[in-house]
């Protein structure tokens, strides 16, 4: 979390611990809790709502910050990756909002500096060196989280190492068959994909299967023509925010 990013969440707070490192198991019920309570059923995030009172939002940065994650083993390791990248992402939204995409906030995901186990890493080193490249799994892209419509549903609760399996194919799943993240016209043989599987085609390709053939691992039965044609629709940058209405960004701005 960079400096100033910091600074705002503690002001007005007394509730963020000493960074003591926190047990897998803490750590995993404490980001439950949170997202549990300020992200809907949708996977909107209510980020005024924490803004107004982000102490528990202090206090899981800090925990995230101090993390051992040498002494957790490789599953609660990828879980807490998954879990801290998506936290980190609100935590950043939070310190900026009033905003309407994590496009108004430049170098978001590759040049701000947050706190993770220890390290500095931006949103990127954090995807790249410490989740694609260590644990070889595109269902990841449906688990992580970065503050926009066009990402997967953001989930309620945290991953956890010996539920990951389970979960991230729970995910995968309610990602490609939602007819609004999978787009099918039969009309003129389209089938739309988001551009993720366009951006990351080696993490799919790699697999064993890219594209039509690797939504239809998770189709089953309702699985996607593989005679048509396949198209990648423009992402959308807007944040996910249950609050954020075009005509009320300009009441959120401060006075």
């Amino acid at each position: 979390m960079g400096l100033l990013s910091i600074c705002w969440l503690l002001a007005g707070t007394t509730q963020v611990q000493a960074a003591t490192p926190p047990s897998t198991s803490v750590i995993t019920a404490h980001t439950t809790a949170f997202l549990h309570k300020f992200v809907d059923k949708e996977g909107k995030v209510n980020y005024q709502a924490i803004q107004r009172n982000p102490g528990q939002l202090a206090n899981l940065l800090a925990e995230i910050a101090a993390f051992d994650v040498a002494k957790a083993n490789m599953a609660d390791q990828y879980a807490f990756y998954l879990n801290a990248y998506n936290v980190l992402v609100i935590g950043e939204i939070v310190a900026h909002y009033p905003l309407t995409s994590v496009q108004d906030m430049p170098g978001f995901f590759n040049r701000t500096q947050l706190s993770i186990a220890g390290q500095q890493l931006t949103l990127d080193q954090i995807e790249t060196d410490k989740l694609r490249k260590i644990y070889d799994d595109p269902r990841l892209h449906f688990a992580l989280v970065c503050g926009t419509n066009s990402c997967p549903r953001l989930s309620r609760a945290a991953y956890v190492g010996k539920e990951l399996f389970v979960q991230l194919n729970n995910q995968a799943r309610f990602a490609l068959l939602d007819p609004n993240y999978v787009k099918v016209d039969p009309a003129t043989k389209k089938v739309l994909l988001p551009e993720i599987f366009k951006w990351y085609d080696s993490d799919f390709s790699a697999s064993g299967s890219s594209g039509v053939m690797y939504v239809n691992k998770f189709r089953q039965e309702d699985r996607l023509p593989t005679w048509y044609t396949v198209e990648y629709y423009p992402y959308n940058w807007s944040l996910n925010d249950q609050k954020l209405l075009p005509s009320s960004v300009a009441e959120l701005q401060p006075k």
